[in-house]
Formats: structure tokens, sequence, C-alpha cells
């Protein structure tokens, strides 16, 4: 997957929905979407059709996304794992935003508060795991 690019905000969107339903036609993944509601909050905004089946094309292009083909409309689903995606993006924010410094990325969670005592228990834990 290290070939791969990242993701947009809206195929992020997109492949979460696909991720959760593990396979659907392009009226499924909007139904699924969440609304906009920053864009246009009377009445919240979806993507629309078009946009959703534009964006799938090109996911597809990228290697995230393959198809079934049922007449002339397609049934998608994900070829790369939520988890190998989350490995590459936080590879990418590891290298890019804090230089390779994973007590510099620790450091920004702790100080933004995004660990919780649980997170923290949990984290040496699995440092624990890899000891042994």
């Amino acid at each position: 997957m290290s070939d791969k690019k990242l993701l947009t905000p809206l195929e992020l969107k997109i492949m979460n929905v696909l991720w959760k339903l593990k396979e659907a036609f392009v009226k499924e993944i909007i139904e699924e979407l969440p609304a906009d509601v920053e864009k246009n909050p009377k009445p919240p905004h979806k993507p629309a059709y078009n946009t959703v089946s534009t964006t799938i094309r090109i996911l597809e292009e990228k290697n995230y996304v393959d198809h079934k083909a049922f007449g002339r409309t397609h049934q998608y689903f994900p070829t790369v794992s939520r988890f190998a995606y989350q490995k590459r993006l936080m590879h990418n924010v590891l290298d890019n935003a804090f230089s390779g410094s994973v007590s510099g990325l620790v450091s920004a969670l702790l100080d933004d508060k995004k660990i919780s005592d649980k997170d923290i228990k949990e984290i040496e834990d699995m440092l624990r795991k890899e000891e042994e």
C-alpha cells in the first residue's frame, strides 16, 4: 500500500462507508454519508450522485476500490483495509509533521488532551506485549 496516495476528505468519507458496509451501490453510499451541515445547514447537504460516482471512479484509479458489474450498475467494495490505510496515514503524519519523532506525536496528543488515562493504560499494555 505504500505506493497509494492519501485520501481527500470526501474520498475518506466514502471509504469509511465502504469499510462499514463491505460493498455498496452509489445510492447506498450516499444514504450512509453524513450530511455536511457546515456547508449548507438547512437542509443538511449530501454530495450529489455524480460527485460520489466520480469520486468512486477516482478511488478505483487509486486502487482503493473495485467493483462488480450488474448490467449498467456497479457494486463497489474496498480493496484496502481500514487498518492498512490508518497505518499509511500515521506513517505519513509521523514522517512529515513530526519528522519521525514518535515522542513528538505523543506529546502533541497529550498536550491537546486527546489521550485519556484509559488510552495510556492500553498503550502501556501494548508496549509490554511488544517486549515479550
